[in-house]
């Protein structure tokens, strides 16, 4: 029984090797790489756009507060004029402006929270992205490292964060040592 369970799983590692050999991974890896490419372009290009639109709203807040104080200084006038009826006409407009600017600077505070997950969102896909360029560029390199199986193909070339900062550390600790 047992020599019979080591000849199916004998069988079915050689069988999926030949099918990750027919599949050829490397062409799979370059069309996720340009699907990735082109996934962190439209981010790129939705973040133009939002930054765009909040320049837009930042203008448009801009030009309120300029004709809310334009609106204060005919009030002054309607009210030194006892003109009741027109100061009621610039009051409605006032009111209206400040609507219209709350409006705005609560589209602002949304399209920064917006885009702020996007450039995290964006920074991500491009990590990832070097990481998978880096995996294709060995693929490709060294194909033999396909056929054989050394540990070797689980190498990752990307570096995060904490690695960085222990190097770092290592590296002002011995400089201070000396």
């Amino acid at each position: 029984m047992a020599l019979i369970t080591r000849i199916s799983r004998l069988f079915r590692a050689d069988f999926n090797a030949v099918l990750d050999r027919i599949e050829e991974p490397d062409v799979l890896l370059k069309q996720a790489l340009r699907e990735m490419e082109d996934d962190v372009h439209n981010d790129e290009q939705h973040m133009k756009s939002l930054q765009n639109e909040y320049s837009q709203s930042e203008l448009k807040i801009k030009e309120l507060e300029e004709n809310i104080q334009q609106v204060d200084q005919e009030l002054d006038i309607c009210f030194e004029s006892d003109e009741a009826e027109l100061a009621r006409s610039q009051v409605k407009r006032k009111l209206e402006m400040q609507r219209y600017e709350k409006h705005l600077k609560s589209k602002l505070n949304s399209l920064d929270k917006h885009k702020k997950e996007l450039k995290t969102r964006i920074d991500e896909n491009k990590s990832r992205l070097i990481a998978m360029q880096q995996k294709l560029d060995l693929l490709i390199s060294d194909d033999s490292l396909m056929n054989s199986n050394d540990s070797y193909q689980n190498i990752s070339m990307a570096i995060n964060k904490d690695e960085i900062e222990m190097a770092f550390l290592k590296e002002k600790q011995a400089r201070s040592a000396s």
